[in-house]
């Protein structure tokens, strides 16, 4: 174990996630346990990311480990708010890029809360803002809020996940626009990236290094990450 890493934290983690044959649509003999797994909305992107994670966790080893101990009475809760909603699991690590799950952070722009909602956003979406009862930093509210912008992401841009994540930080006025300047007809995350802030291309990249790590907790203390081995067997 990593010092400072607390046996609780890492117990969330393992039943958030689970045995990692589980979250695979492979049949659990078939997957090789020395490979790093990806969560089963993430695995078609591993061949484009997998650099990106293997550097993200050396680089970000201490940070990634406060984050899930900071993490350790969120993410418990936010699964639930997805799952009773029928949103991905990996949307729980939102409001860890968002805000290192913290309730007052501000952003330079007036962002406020957990999941950083603008005001005009969170009124959208059902959350009364302003003074004392600000419930953007109200989890739960919180929480319930960007379940449905996720969802009505999701149903706009064909249930493609990243491009989703996309929308939540910098906007789906900026996703669509780098649509139609990629020219092409069914894009995705890879086809546009070039087209989105740098901010956003970066936000995308720790929300999928988030969820692989997470998925991979017990390889990752142990610094056993191998990107080099097969998924499978």
């Amino acid at each position: 174990f990593i010092v400072g890493f607390t046996t609780s934290a890492k117990s969330l983690i393992e039943t958030r996630f689970g045995n990692a044959s589980a979250i695979t649509d492979e049949p659990a003999a078939a997957v090789n346990p020395l490979s790093v797994i990806y969560p089963a909305n993430l695995q078609r992107y591993r061949a484009k990311s997998k650099d990106y994670v293997e550097s993200f966790s050396k680089k970000k080893r201490e940070y990634i480990i406060y984050i899930f101990e900071k993490g350790e009475n969120y993410l418990s809760r936010a699964a639930a708010i997805l799952d009773e909603r029928g949103m991905p699991a990996e949307l729980e690590m939102i409001p860890a890029l968002e805000s290192q799950f913290n309730s007052w952070a501000i952003s330079p722009a007036g962002a406020v809360g957990y999941y950083q909602f603008m005001g005009e956003l969170a009124r959208e979406y059902g959350l009364h803002i302003g003074g004392k009862g600000d419930e953007r930093k109200n989890f739960t509210k919180s929480t319930i809020a960007a379940s449905k912008f996720f969802k009505d992401q999701l149903s706009y841009f064909n249930n493609d996940l990243l491009l989703s994540v996309a929308s939540y930080n910098c906007g789906p006025g900026r996703v669509k626009l780098a649509i139609k300047r990629s020219r092409r007809t069914d894009p995705d995350f890879w086809d546009i990236k070039r087209y989105l802030p740098f901010e956003t291309r970066k936000f995308v990249m720790d929300f999928i290094a988030f969820n692989v790590i997470a998925t991979n907790y017990d390889k990752f203390l142990n610094n056993q990450l191998d990107f080099n081995e097969p998924p499978f067997i």
